[in-house]
């Protein structure tokens, strides 16, 4: 798929870096760039005393400000660059974040999750869920040690025959056709004919082959280490620009309360991550 509209999902007080991140990203691709800037709702006071509601108001009207400063600071950032763009910006509840974020991100291609969201663990996991559960659409996690690109040349393809593994692979379809080779990752995969198929990874890179994509399997034991451990390493390995994947193949309440490879690779994306669900 080629992505025309990349929306970025940025903190509102802590948004630069990502939106030179995000114009770099749309420049390379020549995209349109929609920005989308949020500050979450200070929490209603507990407690029945006027002096705490008289912060409280105080509180939201400083963050109001705030993010229409952002916004004006973004829209001059982005007009001097001379790019396509929209800028706007949201002061939700909390418990409001994830459907808002989710009904932008069914506009765009692909929802850009940048570094500096880190410091924003709450806004970060709503931002990253809004996206991926509410709108269809893959979300693009920046690295940690390496730029975001859409024209990767080297590609990690992490599967395990799920459908959210054969989504990923789908919406990577045409980057993977320009990349110089993929690496079709599979951890201690097991030949089972109804997951599988008795030679593992053989059927998915046919299929990828029929496209013109060069690829190639990489079998690979986990001798007792983590699956996202593995796949971070082997990214490393092979100078891989991007992992694709598939997210969530687990609720999310098991992933939240277990563990998982999506929460695992979340929480600590060395290499660009395009994840699906």
């Amino acid at each position: 798929m080629t992505y025309k509209t990349v929306l970025l999902v940025a903190d509102a007080e802590n948004y630069d870096i990502d939106l030179r991140t995000a114009a770099d990203l749309c420049v390379a691709g020549n995209a349109h760039l929609s920005v989308f800037l949020v500050k979450l709702a200070a929490p209603v006071p507990l407690g029945d005393f006027a002096a705490m509601s008289v912060a409280w108001l105080d509180v939201r009207a400083g963050d109001t400000e705030k993010l229409g400063d952002a916004v004006m600071s973004s829209r001059a950032t982005l007009e001097a660059l001379g790019i396509s763009f929209d800028v706007h910006g949201s002061y939700p509840e909390e418990a409001w974040a994830e459907d808002e974020i989710g009904e932008r991100a069914r506009y765009a291609d692909v929802t850009l999750i940048g570094t500096s969201l880190k410091a924003s663990s709450r806004l970060r996991s709503h931002a990253i869920e809004g996206a991926l559960f509410r709108s269809g659409h893959p979300v693009l996690l920046s690295g940690n040690r390496q730029s975001v690109t859409l024209a990767p040349k080297r590609i990690l393809l992490a599967w395990n025959s799920t459908i959210e593994a054969t989504r990923a692979a789908r919406e990577a379809l045409e980057m993977m056709k320009t990349a110089d080779s993929v690496n079709v990752v599979l951890v201690d995969p097991k030949a089972v004919p109804a997951r599988n198929g008795e030679v593992p990874g053989a059927d998915v890179a046919t299929y990828l082959a029929r496209h013109g994509i060069k690829v190639t399997v990489d079998r690979l034991p986990s001798a007792g280490r983590q699956v996202n451990v593995v796949l971070l390493q082997h990214a490393l390995d092979t100078a891989a620009d991007l992992i694709v994947m598939g997210a969530y193949g687990h609720s999310r309440v098991r992933e939240r309360m277990f563990g998982g490879v999506t929460k695992a690779m979340i929480e600590s994306p060395a290499v660009p991550v395009l994840m699906v669900h």
